[in-house]
């Protein structure tokens, strides 16, 4: 278990470290910072090969997203896991046609711990949310936002991300209520005094078993109030 742990950390650990090397290198790129991710072409390319073609619910977003089986987790067959290791904001919206492809009734969004920890502004981060769900209803999917989750104790620069965290759920959060978007605070579950609680990571950002769980039952009170 130690081990295991330790792997997991290390991972958080290269996954933050590619942030932060992007984001030095962004005065002289030449192409988009999300593409100096290598999970990014790896997952696309996979998408490419996929055979499904229709899901009724798309979950968006990053390795957190990633890290679980959804039509298992919450006992479906029309679920499309659609999670980037180290994905960003402006990734996932250059991304939208994997989506569109599947013509969803529904889409769950989680991103934007990775803009945080890359000390994007969330200024940014707040633009690139409203144009994704914009996107989204123009293709009549019904967009469900969900909270960043906080980082745990056990992440670096916690305390000072979970702050920038903080302030970008709630301009998300106002958003969502101005426009009658719902909004799933999963930080209400499963944080406390705006960390992530320990009990429910393998390593300060990563879910483990405890924490799908919870999360899972979020999602299936949105699609029952859908009727999905």
């Amino acid at each position: 278990m130690k081990c295991f742990m330790k792997i997991n950390f290390t991972l958080f650990l290269s996954s933050i470290l590619f942030c932060v090397n992007v984001f030095a290198q962004n005065s002289t790129e030449t192409k988009p910072q999300y593409l100096y991710n290598p999970n990014y072409a790896l997952e696309l390319d996979k998408y490419k090969n996929y055979m499904m073609k229709q899901a009724d619910i798309v979950m968006l977003g990053n390795s957190i997203t990633h890290g679980i089986n959804w039509n298992e987790l919450i006992d479906r067959t029309s679920i499309s896991e659609q999670g980037i290791p180290s994905d960003i904001t402006e990734g996932v919206l250059n991304r939208l046609e994997y989506v569109y492809k599947l013509n969803p009734k529904i889409c769950f969004i989680m991103i934007g711990v990775n803009d945080v920890f890359s000390w994007i502004p969330i200024e940014t981060i707040f633009v690139n949310y409203k144009l994704l769900i914009e996107n989204l209803k123009a293709k009549n999917i019904i967009p469900v936002i969900q909270s960043i989750l906080y980082a745990s104790n056990a992440a670096p620069n916690a305390e000072n991300r979970n702050i920038e965290i903080s302030k970008l759920n709630q301009l998300i959060f106002d958003y969502a209520k101005q426009n009658k978007i719902e909004f799933i605070n999963l930080n209400k579950k499963m944080s406390a005094s705006n960390f992530l609680k320990a009990e429910l990571t393998i390593d300060g950002i990563h879910l483990n078993g405890e924490g799908f769980k919870i999360w899972s039952r979020e999602v299936d009170k949105v699609l029952r109030k859908f009727s999905l």
